[in-house]
Protein backbone atom coordinates (compact mmCIF):
# COMPACT_ATOMS: atom_id res chain seq x y z
CA UNK A 1 0.00 0.00 0.00
CA UNK A 2 2.87 2.51 0.96
CA UNK A 3 4.38 1.80 -2.58
CA UNK A 4 1.12 2.29 -4.97
CA UNK A 5 0.19 5.41 -2.35
CA UNK A 6 3.83 6.89 -3.24
CA UNK A 7 3.64 5.93 -6.67
CA UNK A 8 0.20 7.80 -6.90
CA UNK A 9 1.31 11.15 -5.67
CA UNK A 10 4.09 11.53 -8.26
CA UNK A 11 1.68 11.57 -10.55
CA UNK A 12 3.74 11.79 -14.26
CA UNK A 13 2.44 12.91 -17.19
CA UNK A 14 2.64 8.92 -18.57
CA UNK A 15 -0.35 8.48 -16.67
CA UNK A 16 -2.72 10.77 -18.19
CA UNK A 17 -5.56 11.19 -15.65
CA UNK A 18 -5.78 7.64 -15.79
CA UNK A 19 -5.83 5.62 -12.26
CA UNK A 20 -5.16 1.70 -12.07
CA UNK A 21 -8.56 -0.15 -11.57
CA UNK A 22 -8.53 -0.99 -7.49
CA UNK A 23 -9.80 -4.01 -6.75
CA UNK A 24 -9.96 -4.79 -3.39
CA UNK A 25 -7.39 -4.40 -0.55
CA UNK A 26 -7.68 -8.45 1.10
CA UNK A 27 -5.19 -9.41 -1.33
CA UNK A 28 -3.71 -6.31 -2.76
CA UNK A 29 -5.11 -7.07 -6.50
CA UNK A 30 -4.71 -4.23 -8.76
CA UNK A 31 -5.67 -4.10 -11.91
CA UNK A 32 -3.47 -2.24 -14.60
CA UNK A 33 -4.84 1.02 -16.82
CA UNK A 34 -5.21 0.30 -20.53
CA UNK A 35 -3.09 2.04 -22.67
CA UNK A 36 -3.90 4.47 -25.43
CA UNK A 37 -2.43 4.84 -28.87
CA UNK A 38 -0.61 8.06 -27.30
CA UNK A 39 0.15 6.73 -24.53
CA UNK A 40 4.11 5.42 -25.99
CA UNK A 41 5.58 8.32 -24.17
CA UNK A 42 5.79 6.60 -21.27
CA UNK A 43 9.57 5.49 -20.29
CA UNK A 44 10.86 1.64 -19.94
CA UNK A 45 12.22 2.72 -16.20
CA UNK A 46 8.59 4.65 -15.52
CA UNK A 47 6.94 1.25 -16.45
CA UNK A 48 9.14 -0.98 -14.13
CA UNK A 49 8.53 1.71 -11.61
CA UNK A 50 5.01 0.55 -11.61
CA UNK A 51 5.70 -2.71 -11.99
CA UNK A 52 7.78 -3.08 -9.16
CA UNK A 53 5.21 -1.18 -6.65
CA UNK A 54 2.53 -4.03 -7.20
CA UNK A 55 4.62 -6.63 -6.81
CA UNK A 56 6.07 -5.27 -3.42
CA UNK A 57 2.78 -4.28 -3.00
CA UNK A 58 1.33 -7.76 -3.58
CA UNK A 59 3.98 -9.02 -1.85
CA UNK A 60 3.61 -7.17 1.39
CA UNK A 61 0.13 -9.03 2.23
CA UNK A 62 0.38 -12.16 0.67
CA UNK A 63 3.61 -12.80 2.45
CA UNK A 64 1.65 -12.70 6.03
CA UNK A 65 -1.11 -15.57 5.37
CA UNK A 66 -1.32 -15.92 8.77
CA UNK A 67 -1.28 -12.16 9.78
CA UNK A 68 -3.56 -9.45 9.45
CA UNK A 69 -3.35 -5.80 8.39
CA UNK A 70 -4.52 -2.54 9.15
CA UNK A 71 -7.34 -1.36 7.49
CA UNK A 72 -8.35 2.13 7.36
CA UNK A 73 -11.43 4.86 6.39
CA UNK A 74 -8.70 6.05 4.00
CA UNK A 75 -8.29 2.49 2.26
CA UNK A 76 -11.58 3.10 1.62
CA UNK A 77 -11.87 6.31 0.39
CA UNK A 78 -8.85 5.56 -1.96
CA UNK A 79 -10.48 1.98 -3.18
CA UNK A 80 -13.79 4.29 -4.12
CA UNK A 81 -12.04 7.01 -5.74
CA UNK A 82 -10.05 4.60 -8.00
CA UNK A 83 -12.98 2.50 -8.69
CA UNK A 84 -15.37 5.81 -9.80
CA UNK A 85 -12.30 7.15 -11.51
CA UNK A 86 -11.79 4.03 -13.27
CA UNK A 87 -15.19 3.31 -13.94
CA UNK A 88 -15.63 6.36 -15.94
CA UNK A 89 -12.87 5.60 -18.29
CA UNK A 90 -13.87 4.21 -21.91
CA UNK A 91 -10.79 2.08 -21.76
CA UNK A 92 -11.16 -1.96 -21.03
CA UNK A 93 -8.43 -3.52 -19.17
CA UNK A 94 -5.09 -4.64 -21.01
CA UNK A 95 -5.32 -7.85 -18.72
CA UNK A 96 -7.32 -9.14 -15.79
CA UNK A 97 -6.50 -11.57 -13.14
CA UNK A 98 -7.09 -15.12 -13.57
CA UNK A 99 -9.14 -15.09 -10.30
CA UNK A 100 -12.46 -13.61 -8.78
CA UNK A 101 -10.88 -10.29 -6.85
CA UNK A 102 -12.19 -9.29 -3.32
CA UNK A 103 -14.98 -6.88 -3.94
CA UNK A 104 -15.43 -3.19 -2.12
CA UNK A 105 -18.62 -3.64 -0.17
CA UNK A 106 -19.93 -0.60 1.90
CA UNK A 107 -18.88 -0.88 5.56
CA UNK A 108 -22.74 -1.04 6.89
CA UNK A 109 -22.01 -4.27 5.11
CA UNK A 110 -19.48 -5.31 7.30
CA UNK A 111 -19.96 -7.11 11.09
CA UNK A 112 -17.15 -7.66 13.79
CA UNK A 113 -17.00 -11.16 14.91
CA UNK A 114 -16.49 -10.22 18.14
CA UNK A 115 -19.20 -8.08 19.31
CA UNK A 116 -21.92 -8.75 16.12
CA UNK A 117 -21.88 -4.99 15.30
CA UNK A 118 -21.59 -3.01 12.31
CA UNK A 119 -18.03 -1.99 11.65
CA UNK A 120 -19.00 1.89 10.92
CA UNK A 121 -15.80 3.52 11.28
CA UNK A 122 -12.08 3.99 11.72
CA UNK A 123 -9.42 0.91 11.88
CA UNK A 124 -10.28 -2.61 11.27
CA UNK A 125 -8.91 -6.01 11.69
CA UNK A 126 -9.44 -8.41 8.70
CA UNK A 127 -8.37 -12.01 10.03
CA UNK A 128 -9.23 -15.69 8.60
CA UNK A 129 -12.16 -14.30 6.10
CA UNK A 130 -13.58 -12.05 9.53
CA UNK A 131 -13.27 -8.64 10.80
CA UNK A 132 -13.45 -7.32 14.02
CA UNK A 133 -13.10 -3.59 15.69
CA UNK A 134 -8.95 -3.20 16.97
CA UNK A 135 -10.76 -3.62 20.76
CA UNK A 136 -12.77 -6.97 19.87
CA UNK A 137 -9.81 -9.03 18.93
CA UNK A 138 -8.79 -10.39 22.14
CA UNK A 139 -6.46 -12.98 23.80
CA UNK A 140 -8.36 -15.59 24.99
CA UNK A 141 -6.15 -16.17 28.28
CA UNK A 142 -4.82 -12.28 28.93
CA UNK A 143 -8.34 -10.47 27.74
CA UNK A 144 -5.68 -7.73 25.76
CA UNK A 145 -6.24 -6.53 22.45
CA UNK A 146 -3.54 -8.65 19.88
CA UNK A 147 -2.45 -5.57 18.49
CA UNK A 148 0.85 -4.38 17.34
CA UNK A 149 0.94 -2.47 20.08
CA UNK A 150 0.19 -5.02 22.98
CA UNK A 151 2.70 -7.70 20.81
CA UNK A 152 5.85 -7.02 19.78
CA UNK A 153 5.99 -7.86 15.68
CA UNK A 154 8.42 -10.96 14.85
CA UNK A 155 11.59 -10.93 12.97
CA UNK A 156 9.56 -10.36 9.25
CA UNK A 157 7.54 -7.67 10.62
CA UNK A 158 4.47 -9.48 11.40
CA UNK A 159 1.89 -9.20 14.55
CA UNK A 160 1.69 -12.52 15.40
CA UNK A 161 -0.42 -14.89 17.60
CA UNK A 162 -1.66 -18.34 18.29
CA UNK A 163 -4.82 -20.11 17.55
CA UNK A 164 -5.68 -24.02 18.84
CA UNK A 165 -6.65 -25.84 15.71
CA UNK A 166 -9.94 -27.28 17.39
CA UNK A 167 -10.73 -25.21 20.37
CA UNK A 168 -10.03 -21.91 18.01
CA UNK A 169 -8.84 -20.24 21.50
CA UNK A 170 -6.59 -17.61 20.35
CA UNK A 171 -3.99 -16.18 22.65
CA UNK A 172 -0.42 -14.12 22.69
CA UNK A 173 2.77 -15.67 21.46
CA UNK A 174 4.27 -14.81 25.39
CA UNK A 175 1.84 -17.40 27.14
CA UNK A 176 3.62 -20.23 25.86
CA UNK A 177 6.61 -19.71 27.93
CA UNK A 178 5.08 -17.57 31.04
CA UNK A 179 3.41 -20.45 32.56
CA UNK A 180 0.23 -19.80 31.94
CA UNK A 181 -1.82 -22.88 32.91
CA UNK A 182 -2.66 -25.41 30.28
CA UNK A 183 -5.75 -28.13 31.09
CA UNK A 184 -3.71 -31.00 30.40
CA UNK A 185 -7.05 -32.91 29.29
CA UNK A 186 -8.41 -30.42 26.61
CA UNK A 187 -5.21 -28.15 25.85
CA UNK A 188 -6.81 -24.41 26.37
CA UNK A 189 -5.06 -22.09 28.13
CA UNK A 190 -6.28 -20.56 31.22
CA UNK A 191 -8.36 -16.99 31.12
CA UNK A 192 -9.09 -14.25 33.33
CA UNK A 193 -12.16 -15.59 33.76
CA UNK A 194 -12.02 -19.19 34.45
CA UNK A 195 -9.34 -20.59 36.94
CA UNK A 196 -8.28 -24.10 36.05
CA UNK A 197 -7.44 -26.72 39.29
CA UNK A 198 -3.98 -27.84 39.83
CA UNK A 199 -3.72 -31.55 40.65
CA UNK A 200 -0.56 -30.82 42.62
CA UNK A 201 1.68 -32.64 39.61
CA UNK A 202 2.45 -29.85 37.49
CA UNK A 203 -0.77 -30.81 35.92
CA UNK A 204 -4.01 -28.11 35.72
CA UNK A 205 -7.33 -29.04 34.86
CA UNK A 206 -10.16 -26.62 33.50
CA UNK A 207 -13.45 -26.66 35.52
CA UNK A 208 -15.35 -28.03 32.51
CA UNK A 209 -13.05 -31.36 32.39
CA UNK A 210 -13.16 -31.26 36.23
CA UNK A 211 -16.76 -31.65 36.15
CA UNK A 212 -16.62 -35.48 34.68
CA UNK A 213 -12.56 -35.61 36.50
CA UNK A 214 -12.47 -39.68 37.52
CA UNK A 215 -10.32 -39.36 40.95
CA UNK A 216 -9.78 -42.60 42.48
CA UNK A 217 -9.47 -46.43 42.11
CA UNK A 218 -12.71 -47.24 42.64
CA UNK A 219 -14.78 -44.30 40.88
CA UNK A 220 -13.23 -45.87 37.61
CA UNK A 221 -14.05 -49.78 38.42
CA UNK A 222 -17.30 -49.05 36.84
CA UNK A 223 -15.89 -47.30 33.37
CA UNK A 224 -13.41 -50.07 33.13
CA UNK A 225 -16.03 -52.72 33.54
CA UNK A 226 -18.31 -51.06 30.44
CA UNK A 227 -15.09 -50.68 28.51
CA UNK A 228 -14.40 -54.85 28.91
CA UNK A 229 -18.20 -55.06 28.09
CA UNK A 230 -17.89 -52.85 24.89
CA UNK A 231 -15.20 -55.56 23.81
CA UNK A 232 -16.74 -58.11 24.55
CA UNK A 233 -19.86 -56.71 22.13
CA UNK A 234 -16.69 -56.62 19.21
CA UNK A 235 -16.19 -60.66 19.97
CA UNK A 236 -13.01 -59.84 21.58
CA UNK A 237 -13.63 -61.15 25.06
CA UNK A 238 -10.68 -60.81 27.55
CA UNK A 239 -11.38 -63.43 30.26
CA UNK A 240 -8.38 -63.03 32.40
CA UNK A 241 -9.49 -60.77 35.46
CA UNK A 242 -6.94 -57.94 34.40
CA UNK A 243 -6.56 -55.29 37.50
CA UNK A 244 -6.81 -51.91 37.21
CA UNK A 245 -5.65 -49.02 38.94
CA UNK A 246 -5.46 -45.48 38.89
CA UNK A 247 -2.11 -43.46 40.08
CA UNK A 248 -0.42 -40.45 40.43
CA UNK A 249 1.96 -39.27 37.82
CA UNK A 250 5.16 -40.34 39.47
CA UNK A 251 3.91 -44.03 40.03
CA UNK A 252 3.09 -44.43 36.99
CA UNK A 253 6.20 -42.97 35.95
CA UNK A 254 7.88 -45.27 38.13
CA UNK A 255 6.08 -48.14 36.85
CA UNK A 256 7.43 -47.83 33.45
CA UNK A 257 10.91 -47.50 34.60
CA UNK A 258 10.23 -50.67 36.18
CA UNK A 259 9.00 -52.44 33.04
CA UNK A 260 10.99 -54.58 31.13
CA UNK A 261 8.86 -55.42 28.37
CA UNK A 262 9.42 -53.44 24.99
CA UNK A 263 7.39 -50.34 25.27
CA UNK A 264 6.23 -47.43 22.83
CA UNK A 265 5.10 -44.54 24.96
CA UNK A 266 4.22 -40.95 23.83
CA UNK A 267 6.36 -38.09 25.31
CA UNK A 268 3.52 -37.26 28.43
CA UNK A 269 2.18 -41.21 28.95
CA UNK A 270 -0.91 -41.18 31.02
CA UNK A 271 -1.29 -45.20 30.47
CA UNK A 272 0.18 -48.09 30.62
CA UNK A 273 -0.50 -52.04 30.33
CA UNK A 274 2.42 -53.67 32.85
CA UNK A 275 3.78 -57.06 32.02
CA UNK A 276 6.13 -56.81 35.13
CA UNK A 277 5.25 -57.95 38.71
CA UNK A 278 5.47 -54.60 40.84
CA UNK A 279 4.43 -52.52 43.59
CA UNK A 280 2.63 -50.05 42.70
CA UNK A 281 1.06 -47.36 44.76
CA UNK A 282 -3.14 -46.62 43.68
CA UNK A 283 -5.37 -44.14 44.94
CA UNK A 284 -7.26 -45.03 47.24
CA UNK A 285 -9.86 -41.99 48.31
CA UNK A 286 -10.51 -39.27 46.06
CA UNK A 287 -8.98 -35.98 47.16
CA UNK A 288 -11.01 -32.80 48.20
CA UNK A 289 -11.05 -29.36 46.28
CA UNK A 290 -9.07 -27.03 48.69
CA UNK A 291 -8.76 -23.73 46.92
CA UNK A 292 -7.49 -23.86 43.40
CA UNK A 293 -6.00 -27.52 44.72
CA UNK A 294 -6.63 -31.10 45.40
CA UNK A 295 -5.85 -32.23 48.95
CA UNK A 296 -6.01 -35.13 51.01
CA UNK A 297 -5.10 -37.63 48.73
CA UNK A 298 -5.18 -40.99 50.31
CA UNK A 299 -3.14 -43.97 48.10
CA UNK A 300 -2.30 -47.26 49.00
CA UNK A 301 0.57 -49.57 47.88
CA UNK A 302 -0.42 -52.48 46.23
CA UNK A 303 1.25 -55.41 45.14
CA UNK A 304 0.71 -56.95 41.57
CA UNK A 305 1.47 -60.56 40.75
CA UNK A 306 1.83 -61.72 36.98
CA UNK A 307 -0.50 -64.91 36.69
CA UNK A 308 -0.99 -64.14 32.71
CA UNK A 309 1.16 -62.65 30.27
CA UNK A 310 -0.82 -59.26 31.48
CA UNK A 311 -0.25 -58.08 35.30
CA UNK A 312 -2.30 -54.89 35.26
CA UNK A 313 -3.81 -51.64 33.66
CA UNK A 314 -2.55 -48.31 34.64
CA UNK A 315 -3.91 -44.99 34.18
CA UNK A 316 -3.00 -41.45 35.81
CA UNK A 317 -6.01 -39.86 38.20
CA UNK A 318 -7.52 -36.67 37.78
CA UNK A 319 -8.85 -37.02 33.90
CA UNK A 320 -12.59 -36.63 32.53
CA UNK A 321 -14.36 -39.83 31.87
CA UNK A 322 -14.38 -39.86 28.12
CA UNK A 323 -10.17 -39.30 28.00
CA UNK A 324 -10.25 -41.89 31.09
CA UNK A 325 -12.00 -44.52 29.00
CA UNK A 326 -10.17 -43.66 25.64
CA UNK A 327 -7.12 -44.48 27.91
CA UNK A 328 -8.52 -47.92 29.01
CA UNK A 329 -9.53 -49.02 25.56
CA UNK A 330 -5.91 -48.23 24.48
CA UNK A 331 -4.23 -50.20 27.15
CA UNK A 332 -7.12 -52.96 26.75
CA UNK A 333 -5.95 -53.82 23.78
CA UNK A 334 -2.64 -53.99 24.29
CA UNK A 335 -3.37 -56.80 26.81
CA UNK A 336 -5.88 -58.47 24.49
CA UNK A 337 -3.14 -58.60 21.95
CA UNK A 338 -0.84 -59.89 24.44
CA UNK A 339 -3.11 -62.36 25.48
CA UNK A 340 -4.21 -63.99 21.99
CA UNK A 341 -0.29 -64.24 21.27
CA UNK A 342 0.34 -61.47 18.95
CA UNK A 343 4.24 -60.92 19.27
CA UNK A 344 7.46 -58.66 18.48
CA UNK A 345 4.53 -55.86 16.66
CA UNK A 346 6.20 -52.80 15.38
CA UNK A 347 5.05 -49.52 17.11
CA UNK A 348 3.71 -47.99 14.32
CA UNK A 349 0.86 -51.61 14.18
CA UNK A 350 0.61 -52.37 17.99
CA UNK A 351 0.00 -48.78 18.86
CA UNK A 352 -1.91 -47.77 15.84
CA UNK A 353 -4.52 -50.85 16.32
CA UNK A 354 -4.52 -49.70 19.84
CA UNK A 355 -5.69 -46.20 18.77
CA UNK A 356 -8.00 -47.68 16.21
CA UNK A 357 -10.20 -49.10 19.38
CA UNK A 358 -9.80 -46.04 21.41
CA UNK A 359 -11.24 -44.10 18.61
CA UNK A 360 -13.71 -46.52 18.53
CA UNK A 361 -14.88 -46.42 21.98
CA UNK A 362 -14.86 -42.27 21.71
CA UNK A 363 -17.02 -42.53 18.76
CA UNK A 364 -19.37 -44.86 20.16
CA UNK A 365 -19.82 -42.49 23.10
CA UNK A 366 -20.16 -39.51 21.20
CA UNK A 367 -21.69 -39.78 17.78
CA UNK A 368 -25.44 -40.87 18.33
CA UNK A 369 -26.52 -44.23 16.07
CA UNK A 370 -22.18 -44.90 15.44
CA UNK A 371 -21.41 -47.70 13.76
CA UNK A 372 -19.02 -48.84 16.55
CA UNK A 373 -21.45 -49.47 18.66
CA UNK A 374 -21.74 -53.09 20.82
CA UNK A 375 -23.20 -55.64 19.56
CA UNK A 376 -24.65 -57.29 22.59
CA UNK A 377 -26.55 -56.77 25.26
CA UNK A 378 -23.93 -56.92 28.30
CA UNK A 379 -21.82 -53.95 26.07
CA UNK A 380 -24.94 -51.84 25.86
CA UNK A 381 -23.90 -50.27 29.60
CA UNK A 382 -20.51 -49.12 28.08
CA UNK A 383 -21.84 -45.43 27.91
CA UNK A 384 -24.78 -45.59 30.89
CA UNK A 385 -23.36 -45.73 34.39
CA UNK A 386 -22.19 -41.96 34.46
CA UNK A 387 -24.58 -40.79 32.07
CA UNK A 388 -27.55 -42.54 33.66
CA UNK A 389 -27.11 -40.21 37.06
CA UNK A 390 -26.56 -36.91 35.24
CA UNK A 391 -29.41 -37.51 32.80
CA UNK A 392 -26.94 -37.88 29.67
CA UNK A 393 -23.83 -36.41 28.54
CA UNK A 394 -23.87 -32.47 28.40
CA UNK A 395 -23.13 -31.20 24.99
CA UNK A 396 -19.80 -29.90 26.79
CA UNK A 397 -18.94 -33.72 27.24
CA UNK A 398 -19.71 -34.42 23.52
CA UNK A 399 -17.74 -31.71 22.49
CA UNK A 400 -14.78 -32.84 24.61
CA UNK A 401 -15.12 -36.34 23.15
CA UNK A 402 -14.84 -34.95 19.45
CA UNK A 403 -11.52 -32.94 20.76
CA UNK A 404 -10.38 -36.35 21.77
CA UNK A 405 -11.00 -38.14 18.79
CA UNK A 406 -9.52 -35.12 16.97
CA UNK A 407 -6.27 -35.53 18.79
CA UNK A 408 -6.05 -39.36 18.08
CA UNK A 409 -6.79 -38.68 14.09
CA UNK A 410 -3.97 -35.45 14.05
CA UNK A 411 -1.38 -37.02 16.01
CA UNK A 412 1.96 -35.98 14.58
CA UNK A 413 4.38 -39.22 15.99
CA UNK A 414 4.92 -41.85 13.37
CA UNK A 415 3.65 -44.93 16.05
CA UNK A 416 0.42 -42.95 16.98
CA UNK A 417 -0.44 -40.88 14.53
CA UNK A 418 1.32 -42.27 11.62
CA UNK A 419 -0.14 -45.92 13.36
CA UNK A 420 -3.44 -44.77 14.17
CA UNK A 421 -4.24 -43.47 10.05
CA UNK A 422 -2.38 -47.10 8.46
CA UNK A 423 -4.41 -48.79 10.94
CA UNK A 424 -7.67 -46.84 10.68
CA UNK A 425 -7.90 -47.06 6.49
CA UNK A 426 -7.37 -51.11 7.18
CA UNK A 427 -9.71 -51.63 9.35
CA UNK A 428 -12.91 -49.37 7.24
CA UNK A 429 -11.38 -51.47 3.85
CA UNK A 430 -10.95 -54.89 5.51
CA UNK A 431 -12.77 -54.56 8.72
CA UNK A 432 -11.89 -55.23 12.64
CA UNK A 433 -11.52 -59.01 12.44
CA UNK A 434 -9.84 -59.23 8.98
CA UNK A 435 -7.74 -56.60 9.96
CA UNK A 436 -6.66 -58.52 12.88
CA UNK A 437 -6.25 -61.60 11.44
CA UNK A 438 -3.92 -60.20 9.01
CA UNK A 439 -1.89 -58.56 11.54
CA UNK A 440 -1.83 -62.25 13.42
CA UNK A 441 -0.43 -63.85 10.02
CA UNK A 442 2.53 -61.23 8.34
CA UNK A 443 2.74 -58.54 11.75
CA UNK A 444 1.69 -55.68 9.22
CA UNK A 445 -1.33 -53.95 8.06
CA UNK A 446 -3.35 -55.07 5.02
CA UNK A 447 -3.24 -52.68 2.24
Amino acid sequence: MKWLSKLFKGGGSGNRGQQPQFLGDENMVWRAPARSMDDNSRTNKEKEELDRAIALSLAEDLKRPKGYRWRTDQDEDLARSLQDNSNSSSYPPKYAPSYAPWEYNPNSYRKCSGCNKDIVSGNYLGCMGTFFHPECFLCRACGVPITEYEIPTNGAGLIEYRCHPFWSQKYCPAHENDNTKRCCSCERLESRNARYMSLGDGRSLCLECMESAIMDTGDCQPLYHSIRDYYEGMNMKIDQQVPMLLVERHALNEAIEGEKHGLHHMPETRGLCLSEEQTVTSILRRPKIGGRGLIGIRTHPQKLIRRCEVTAILVIYGLPRLLTGAILAHELMHAWLRLKGYRNLTPEVEEGICQVLSHMWLESEVVPGSRNMPSTSTASSSSTWSSSKKGGKSQAESKLGEFFMHQIAHDASPAYGGGFRAAYAAVHKYGLRSTLDHIRLTGNFPL
